[in-house]
């Protein structure tokens, strides 16, 4: 995707930008890269094309897990990937620091995200699963995976047993409502706080950890005699 010039893709290296020599470029985002967040940011509002792709990929890598984590398909993760940058460019001159900018970004991918899974919702039969191990090739493992062997590729009984488990989670991860569906991802992959999971969907960490509770619940029951 392309804006003014600026095409938002998956991680790339800075000898990809256009307009200056690969090595002015280079030397360019070296000194971003030790210029603090406000600064860059500022620079980017601005209209600094080097500052913003310093945000990227200062970013970059953590959008993409989010997509992922909760949408569970590299095919949409992708979208929301292209769709987040997007909407961070056109809307960065109107951030006004009230909150941190990671919570920002965060809110515009989450609700990229929740999107996502309510138009799935909304025509199941366009949304045939994808493979369990695709989708979860750049995923964290979270709780429920703790119980892998930690060489379980050295034995392949115990590795298809993981390879079912990863499966049936993905389909039980589908049951979930969108909001259930991305509290528990943004926790158990991510690693966040409820507070700040509350801050980036708008709402109070108690709703959070209600939302948390009943995904539990659901993946549990779901879940039940694998665990």
């Amino acid at each position: 995707m392309t804006v003014e010039g600026m095409t938002f893709e998956l991680p790339r290296g800075p000898e990809d930008a256009g307009g200056s020599t690969a090595a002015d470029v280079r030397a360019a985002c070296l000194a971003l890269e030790q210029v603090d967040e406000r600064t860059v940011i500022e620079r980017a509002q601005t209209g600094d094309r080097l500052a913003f792709e310093e945000l990227v990929r200062r970013y970059d890598r953590d959008v993409l897990r989010l997509a992922l984590n909760v949408l569970r398909r590299a095919e949409d993760a992708r979208d929301v990937y292209q769709e987040a940058f997007l909407k961070i460019y056109k809307n960065l001159p109107r951030f006004r620091f009230e909150c941190s900018f990671y919570t920002w970004l965060y809110r515009i991918v989450t609700n990229l995200c929740l999107d996502h899974l309510r138009r799935r919702h909304a025509r199941p039969e366009d949304q045939a699963p994808e493979h369990a191990e695709q989708a979860r090739e750049d995923a964290a493992p979270d709780f429920f995976d703790r119980q892998a062997a930690s060489h379980a590729g050295s034995d392949p009984e115990r590795h298809l047993l993981n390879q079912e488990l990863a499966g049936k989670l993905d389909a039980a991860l589908a049951r979930l409502s969108p909001r259930e569906r991305t509290v528990f991802a943004m926790k158990h992959y991510q690693g966040l706080k409820l507070r700040a999971i509350g801050d980036a969907l708008g709402t109070t960490e108690e709703t959070v950890k209600n939302s948390l509770f009943r995904a539990t619940r659901k993946l549990r029951a779901q879940l039940e005699g694998l665990l």
